[in-house]
């Protein structure tokens, strides 16, 4: 039975999956906050197979990546979901701030904290990036050969998004436009302290950034683009959370500054483990997910569900392809 107290998940829970709140610490300093899935008749003489697990970038654990979770735990897997650094209920006396660096290196801190458990092998550790850490769980699995395989869902590649602009849009002119709101925004959280603003900044008629302190309101505008009006629904509606950035904030206005410098995915290629790489037909996202599977090497697995969107892989458990997760870490841990 579930272990966790006052618990929020968004999704439908299985009483039979024994769940419990755990903590760990990253190499930083930060103390990161999980919830440690057991899969059904656990025995804590035997050995499993493990799974890290987290995203999308702006959620908690108590969204998609508990749902990926408690599903792998009834596959036969002991999974972990967590929150990022600075995120949920993780620490960091600075809210809501993402770092490429630090988002890597929790990934490596929860293969830690997995290895560390006597029920679960060593030389049997995967992980999961979904949405946004996607891009870090490949940069992570690149350097962390302790990550035996690794797979992404609907993955963004966040530095190249903030960078770029979605669907490479972005201008130069708009880059320096950019440097310019930044460093305006650093100046006013050096004197007031730190301020919510967007994380992929949008340009408006004039070519001027767009400003806002919240992701979403309760309503959407009409004339709401489709993939908005899929991200609120998910956010806002159906898996609010009061700690997740993306159904109840934003992310501290000077995030993209270290994407900016520190871009993720450099190294992806030197990638020696099995790779899947899933995505959505319909995904905003799908051009992401495809560059990074044509340069990583074999062994690499591309899927593309049929008719889904970006945000179906959230938490549509008719679209998900949890089979093809199962029989990949089956086949590769």
């Amino acid at each position: 039975m579930s272990k966790l107290a006052n618990d929020t998940r968004v999704f439908k829970i299985d009483s039979d999956i024994n769940v419990q709140n755990v903590s760990f610490s990253n190499r930083y300093g930060f103390t990161l906050a999980g919830h440690l899935y057991l899969p059904k008749d656990f025995n804590d003489n035997q050995k499993y197979a493990a799974i890290a697990i987290s995203g999308p970038f702006g959620a908690v654990k108590e969204q998609s990546s508990g749902l990926y979770a408690q599903t792998l735990a009834e596959r036969g897997f002991v999974t972990l979901a967590f929150d990022q650094s600075m995120t949920g209920e993780s620490s960091g006396s600075r809210r809501n701030m993402a770092s490429p660096d630090i988002f890597v290196e929790d990934y490596s801190a929860a293969v830690d904290f997995l290895g560390m458990q006597n029920f679960v092998d060593r030389e049997r550790i995967g992980a999961i990036g979904i949405c946004g850490l996607g891009s870090h769980v490949l940069t992570a699995a690149a350097i962390d050969v302790r990550i035996k395989a690794v797979a992404t869902s609907v993955m963004y590649d966040m530095s190249e998004s903030m960078w770029k602009g979605l669907n490479d849009t972005k201008t130069d002119q708009q880059r320096e436009l950019e440097k310019q709101y930044l460093a305006q925004k650093r100046w006013e959280e050096v004197e007031n302290g730190a301020i919510p603003g967007p994380h992929e900044l949008v340009f408006d008629e004039k070519n001027k950034p767009v400003y806002f302190n919240k992701m979403f309101g309760k309503t959407l505008p009409e004339d709401a683009d489709p993939v908005t009006r899929d991200f609120f629904n998910y956010y806002v509606k159906r898996a609010f959370h009061p700690r997740s950035i993306n159904s109840n904030a934003a992310w501290d206005a000077l995030t993209p500054m270290g994407y900016y410098n520190f871009p993720l995915q450099q190294n992806i290629e030197t990638i020696t483990a099995p790779k899947l790489i899933v995505t959505g037909e319909k995904a905003h996202s799908r051009y992401m997910a495809e560059r990074a599977y044509k340069r990583l090497k074999d062994p690499k697995e591309l899927v593309i569900v049929p008719n889904a969107t970006h945000v179906d892989l959230y938490d549509q458990m008719d679209k998900i392809p949890f089979d093809k997760f199962d029989s990949f870490f089956k086949k590769n841990l």
